[in-house]
């Protein structure tokens, strides 16, 4: 069995503190706002309860404040299921959003796959009063990722080469992937995966990477743009069956609060923002770096 590494373990704490240094809980989140967004001109920007959504967030809100938009950060919300509750009723106004998922939220029957066909379904799904701006190169996907080790002992190479062996395998990844079609859901009815157990753990963050590298667990859902994959020799499986759809990142606001500024502004970080971007900033913040102060240095290098 693998060695845990220690390094992916410190870079994965440091993760877990940034993701909750400074940020608001889930409950107070929600304790404010009307449906059709939030009271007077400030824009409330949340987060999903992982740190590139809170990365992304502050990029957002520092974008704006250069812009001369008045915000409020209200990040580490939960999951989706919480946070578009949460922009739907108000509590919220603006959220860094990634388009498959969040087409699969509100239509789980979709089949779109391709970056052009999610944002066009995406478009005619998402509710009255929510707005999406313009989509960013980025991407970062929900991939299923085994050792080195465990790809070698079952000759794993995609998805569909788990199908003889998920019965002795443990699944892990966050709570609500075992109700996900993009998640526990999927994998049994696309791919036929009956896995031995479904271990909760959490949004690609430490609790997962270290039960795979501990072996507590022998497949993982994890995040395609977090460093650790290279750092530990992961093998990311292909999603032959092309289960996971495109992932790219976008700005989801409530239309009260939307505006040509606003717009103009978000629009210019989803042009320059590229998944390479991300896995950069994601190893910076693995080291200890403030997020804030990530923010600022690409905004700068990207000339805005």
């Amino acid at each position: 069995m693998r060695k845990f590494s220690l390094a992916a373990f410190s870079a994965a704490s440091v993760i877990t503190a940034l993701a909750l240094a400074g940020c608001a809980t889930g409950d107070q989140a929600l304790s404010g706002g009307d449906a059709g967004g939030s009271a007077g001109e400030e824009i409330i920007i949340g987060s999903a309860d992982f740190t590139e959504s809170q990365l992304i967030g502050t990029i957002y809100s520092l974008a704006l404040q250069d812009a001369g938009v008045k915000v409020k950060e209200q990040f580490n919300i939960g999951s989706r299921e919480v946070y578009i509750a949460a922009l739907q009723d108000g509590s919220i106004d603006l959220i860094p959003e990634y388009s498959g998922a969040l087409l699969k939220h509100f239509d789980a029957e979709s089949t779109a796959t391709t970056s052009e066909d999610v944002v066009a379904e995406l478009a005619e799904k998402l509710p009255d009063g929510i707005e999406m701006y313009e989509i960013s190169e980025a991407q970062d996907k929900d991939i299923l990722a085994v050792t080195s080790a465990t790809a070698e002992q079952y000759d794993l190479s995609t998805i569909s080469d788990l199908e003889p062996i998920a019965g002795e395998l443990v699944l892990g990844g966050p709570a609500e992937w075992e109700t996900r079609v993009n998640g526990v859901v999927g994998l049994r009815d696309v791919y036929g995966l009956e896995f031995k157990e479904f271990l909760s753990l959490d949004a690609g963050g430490p609790l997962t990477m270290t039960s795979l590298l501990n072996g507590q667990i022998q497949v993982a859902d994890v995040f395609s743009t977090d460093p650790a994959i290279t750092a530990n020799d992961l093998v990311a499986l292909e999603d032959d069956k092309s289960l996971f759809a495109a992932e790219n990142v976008v700005p989801v606001i409530s239309a009260a609060k939307s505006s040509d500024t606003v717009e103009e502004t978000l629009n210019a970080v989803s042009a320059a923002l590229t998944t390479e971007a991300l896995i950069e900033m994601n190893g910076k913040a693995a080291d200890g770096t403030s997020l804030s102060e990530i923010a600022r240095e690409w905004l700068d290098s990207a000339g805005l």
